[in-house]
């Protein structure tokens, strides 16, 4: 079985937002199968990156080479130069996922990719603001939800102050928890109560 995930990468990727996700879809925390998923940094040429941070990250193969039968997720973080328009061969990218039936999840900047491409209009989704989606592309402003992450089928969206929940709905659609330890990892690491580490921790010894 295919375990693998793709993030893209580009220049002031924003460290935060997939995070939560990487870190525990990578080592396999709390998963009661011990099932742990290999992640490849996409990037639209082989030259490196410097992160918003200044991080220097490499990517393991090209856009150009990458194909939704071989993933179980492409995920889009944020970054400034999708403000200026860029990335956009990613959006490309997400269309021909969600057209195989692959997943994507986007959040922050990368949002507003999608909306440019057009991907939004016949979806539930949510961004930092509808505001930030306005485009003329863009004519799905009716399903846009004051939420701070959004699942509508095989499209995750976030707003990029909720690292936390895009992780949460990725762990769920991929089923990498089930319901039960995603509600304690939520309490623990959404809500900061130490209630969901002892939850936790019980699931890992029984499982």
């Amino acid at each position: 079985m295919n375990r693998t995930v793709h993030v893209a990468i580009y220049n002031t990727w924003a460290d935060w937002e997939a995070g939560f996700a990487l870190a525990h879809l990578g080592s396999g925390d709390w998963s009661s199968s011990s099932v742990s998923y290999e992640i490849r940094l996409v990037g639209e040429s082989a030259e490196p990156i410097r992160t918003k941070a200044g991080i220097l990250m490499t990517p393991d193969m090209v856009l150009a080479d990458l194909q939704p039968q071989d993933s179980e997720m492409l995920i889009l973080p944020g970054a400034d130069t999708w403000l200026a328009g860029e990335n956009m061969a990613f959006v490309e990218a997400a269309q021909a996922f969600l057209g195989a039936g692959v997943p994507v999840a986007a959040i922050c900047g990368a949002t507003i990719g999608l909306a440019r491409g057009g991907l939004l209009n016949d979806v539930d989704h949510t961004s930092n603001a509808v505001q930030t989606l306005e485009c003329p592309a863009y004519t799905g402003a009716a399903r846009h939800k004051h939420d701070l992450a959004v699942t509508d089928g095989n499209l995750i969206t976030a707003s990029g102050i909720a690292p936390v929940e895009f992780a949460r709905e990725i762990f769920t659609l991929l089923g990498f928890y089930d319901k039960t330890t995603v509600a304690h990892w939520y309490a623990l690491y959404g809500e900061h109560n130490p209630a969901g580490f002892f939850g936790l921790m019980q699931g890992a010894n029984n499982g």
